[in-house]
């Protein structure tokens, strides 16, 4: 069905689980929008510091396809040593997502690896949640990252559980380019 204005619908969309493939997910859904003429902004809450794969091709696609990494890098658990850099982080991609989200800055945004963030106390579920609800109509909003909160699954249109059956570092294979980053 094509769109017109009086039926779009901005949704809220979850890819979350214990599974590879949330953010590819939700990158493959930027990928869509970016084709049919929308403006995509990715704002990474974890991931920082390594050139992704996915980083690189961004750039290649203009100025309607921004990402940017805003996290520390992964966390290794609640007792890692740079929590407070972690949180400081989050911080501060919390506040770019607020106010991308309420000026309603790009078509589809995406806020990578929250769900996370929120697990791990970098952000707050409430303000989380104050983000979804404070979405204007016509803007796209996806969160990924594992064990998203019961809160925002129920706030959520879409909910995309990610399930592992097999990895290949369980079989001592180390990350992959072109796969993993």
């Amino acid at each position: 069905m094509e769109q017109t204005p009086g039926n779009t619908r901005g949704l809220t969309l979850v890819f979350t689980g214990n599974g590879k493939g949330k953010t590819t997910a939700a990158l493959g859904m930027a990928l869509r929008a970016w084709g049919q003429g929308m403006k995509v902004l990715v704002l990474q809450f974890i991931k920082g510091g390594w050139k992704y794969g996915e980083l690189k091709a961004a750039e290649k696609l203009g100025p309607n396809f921004v990402m940017r990494q805003m996290g520390e890098g992964f966390i290794k658990g609640a007792g890692d040593d740079g929590l407070e850099a972690h949180r400081a982080a989050a911080q501060n991609a919390l506040q770019e997502a607020k106010k991308a989200v309420v000026e309603g800055a790009a078509d589809m945004i995406i806020l990578d690896e929250i769900n996370y963030a929120v697990h791990y106390g970098l952000v707050d579920l409430a303000e989380v949640l104050d983000i979804i609800r404070s979405k204007p109509p016509g803007v796209h909003l996806v969160l990924t990252g594992r064990n998203v909160a019961e809160e925002v699954a129920n706030l959520a249109d879409l909910v995309t559980e990610m399930k592992e059956i097999k990895h290949p570092f369980a079989a001592g294979i180390p990350a992959q380019k072109g796969i993993e980053f």
